[in-house]
């Protein structure tokens, strides 16, 4: 019973949920560890060496609390992109300035829009504030700036989420498209660019900084290229009018001291980087060959994952990623029609990949004897 705990109104009316599964849950309910962890878009192949270092060096000063203002980390971040400290905001990840952000502009029945299918956290953080999401659907496999337009101009909403590349898909617009969307926005909407895996795009698909416009926030990430996702650093970049709002809100000590150590250590490694992208690139390939010899289709990506479509529908979709579960790989999907119909796997180690390919055909078999019952 829980009618004697003084919830508010709002937290009473929300389903507890997870925007993720995670894959160690499932790994619980098999009893086993996967052979193949190519469902979270983590870089399988890890941080670089001096990152290692630089975390182990950081445990040794682990009983201090990590500086609040993160000013080292975002002194290496203001040179590495050419811009001034009050341009940069740091955060427990994308998700947990995503948090902040929400709150920083969303009460309730403040109206968000964002894309049917797109990064279920930040719904998660709109609906935990009571704001109320306006959804539209994906077309042709991307974003579609029209509808978001569309709705963004009919609404007049405080936020509208746009990943670039985007994520469950991996599909991305070019820079030119991105900013005349941007400009397009009614002038009490803030853009919230999701550009969690800028590292891997096209040099076309990223606008450039310009920190004068008030009107976008853009999410980094070490997540992602920098192989750092249990770590949990992220930075957002924006005007300083905007970048200093977050001070009223977010988490002071919410990053570790270590993590912070690492993501610069990270930073100064851009060889590292750079052979990170080259192998995910490969394994994108990898991953094509793969889903055309078993008559799937990969869609191209420009993200260190590949959503492959199993040209059906989505319980389609959903038996394959299951048989593949069951056979020790882990994978994910999208969750909405008709990107359900595709699977989704992440760059793996040509070890992990060996063990996609051997899982596909037998699930693949697995469901087309299922459908012909």
């Amino acid at each position: 019973m829980t009618d004697d705990i003084r919830f508010t109104p709002l937290v009473r009316s929300l389903p507890a949920t997870v925007p993720f599964v995670g894959p160690e849950t499932l790994e619980r309910q098999r009893g086993q560890v996967f052979d193949a962890r190519l469902g979270a878009n983590e870089s399988v192949f890890g941080p670089s060496p001096a990152v290692l270092e630089a975390l182990a060096e950081g445990g040794k000063g682990i009983w201090m609390y990590g500086d609040p203002t993160a000013f080292e980390l975002k002194g290496a971040l203001a040179t590495h992109f050419g811009i001034k400290r009050e341009n940069i905001v740091v955060g427990a990840g994308i998700d947990g300035l995503l948090d902040s952000t929400v709150r920083l502009f969303v009460t309730h029945g403040d109206a968000v829009v964002t894309s049917d299918g797109a990064y279920p956290t930040f719904n998660y953080h709109v609906v935990g504030y009571g704001g109320t999401l306006t959804k539209v659907p994906f077309r042709d496999d991307h974003e579609d700036l029209d509808a978001l337009l569309e709705a963004a101009q009919r609404l007049k909403p405080k936020l509208i989420y746009l990943s670039n590349p985007d994520n469950p898909m991996g599909t991305w617009h070019s820079a030119t498209k991105v900013l005349s969307f941007a400009d397009a926005l009614p002038r009490e909407t803030v853009l919230v660019l999701d550009e969690a895996y800028s590292e891997f795009a096209p040099a076309d698909a990223l606008p450039p900084l310009d920190m004068s416009n008030r009107r976008i926030i853009r999410m980094r990430t070490f997540s992602k290229a920098y192989g750092m996702a249990g770590a949990r650093v992220g930075f957002a970049l924006g005007h300083p009018d905007l970048v200093g709002a977050y001070d009223k809100v977010r988490n002071h000590f919410g990053m570790n001291r270590s993590a912070l150590l690492g993501a610069r250590a990270a930073l100064a490694d851009q060889a590292y980087l750079q052979s990170v992208i080259d192998r995910v690139a490969a394994a994108r390939d990898r991953i094509g060959e793969i889903a055309k010899a078993h008559g799937l289709d990969p869609i191209p990506s420009a993200t260190n994952f590949v959503a492959i479509d199993c040209k059906r529908d989505g319980a389609f979709a959903r038996a394959v990623l299951q048989g593949l579960i069951e056979r020790g790989v882990f994978v994910r999907m999208p969750f909405v029609a008709p990107e359900d119909r595709c699977i989704r796997v992440s760059a793996g180690t040509p070890e992990m990949l060996y063990a996609f390919a051997a899982a596909l055909p037998g699930a693949l078999k697995d469901v087309e004897a299922a459908c012909q019952k």
